[in-house]
């Protein structure tokens, strides 16, 4: 369950979106409203809204959406009480609504309008409403035995409206990007090859770092606003790793290069029984060079039993 919000001043406008005929809505659920048609809605919104003037966007309009799993238990019933209760946990109440189900899209989802002046002429909070939205929605997630998602990957980008569109195609270039880069240098170089602008903020009369945002097609985004791993201390830590990895990976392969493969088990043996025959003159391959080269071998071995004599003493 995911919710995006968006306050407005047109009711009139939020009215049509949401009854328009070819998104085949159906209300679930309203409150305190003439429902006559889309005119008599709207104008019992404005009506209201005239009882604090001072509020420059009145219009609350909220998308709720559910994964497509869970569709054959979400019944227009359950769609309502769902949407009811989050209303009362962001706590908007006493005021005027509606809840009008959409089926114009394979996912199910209800749309929410409510009038941000209440009944009593009192502004409905909307502080860190955003953040309050997304603990409610995972609870009730849970709550009522929601599919959970597995995150921004399985989101279809083909579905997507600016700016989220541009920001979940930064998503997927800095997932690739921050996973293979070692340092920022390489990784704003390569951003930039793909049409992304980097740019740090400081700490203030300081050279200190303390934040990162990416531009792309004109929209400005902070890395943890694109998602919680892009932030810079997380990207910084992210490029630190993969350097380590990479080191460790070019000491490895110089050890492996520097140490001839020895081998092992039988072959071993079979190694040096060998040379031993051919040493003795018994191998069926033995010749002139077979000879000159154990010859070279068995003054080696003579030079480490000497050695090894010394030690004794």
């Amino acid at each position: 369950m995911m919710a995006k919000i968006v306050k407005g001043s047109d009711f009139k406008g939020v009215v049509d979106y949401i009854l328009d005929k070819g998104k085949n809505a159906q209300f679930v659920a309203y409150k305190d409203l003439f429902l006559e048609n889309r005119e008599t809605i709207a104008m019992s919104f404005n009506a209201q809204s005239r009882m604090n003037g001072k509020v420059a966007k009145p219009v609350g309009h909220i998308a709720l959406s559910f994964s497509k799993e869970d569709e054959p238990r979400l019944t227009n019933r359950v769609m309502a009480d769902i949407a009811l209760e989050y209303m009362e946990r962001l706590e908007i109440k006493d005021t005027q609504f509606f809840i009008a189900r959409h089926f114009d899209k394979e996912h199910p989802h209800v749309h929410i309008a409510f009038n941000r002046i209440d009944n009593n002429g009192n502004t409905i909070s909307d502080k860190h409403e955003r953040l309050r939205s997304t603990r409610i929605c995972k609870e009730l997630t849970l709550k009522y035995g929601l599919h959970i998602a597995n995150g921004k990957d399985n989101v279809k980008r083909n579905r997507l409206k600016e700016p989220d569109r541009t920001k979940y195609e930064l998503y997927d270039i800095l997932k690739a990007e921050v996973g293979r880069c070692g340092n920022w240098n390489v990784l704003v170089a390569n951003l930039k090859r793909q049409g992304v602008e980097v740019y740090f903020s400081h700490r203030e009369q300081t050279d200190e770092i303390q934040g990162v945002v990416f531009t792309k097609n004109g929209y400005r985004f902070n890395g943890s606003k694109v998602d919680r791993r892009f932030s810079y201390s997380k990207i910084d830590t992210a490029l630190q790793r993969n350097r380590r990895e990479e080191r460790m990976g070019m000491v490895t392969k110089a050890h492996e290069a520097a140490t001839p493969n020895t081998p092992s088990g039988t072959e071993q043996s079979e190694f040096f029984n060998g040379s031993l025959g051919l040493l003795n003159g018994s191998g069926s391959s033995y010749n002139a060079a077979d000879a000159e080269a154990n010859q070279e071998m068995a003054k080696i071995l003579r030079r480490k039993k000497k050695r090894k004599r010394g030690f004794r003493l």
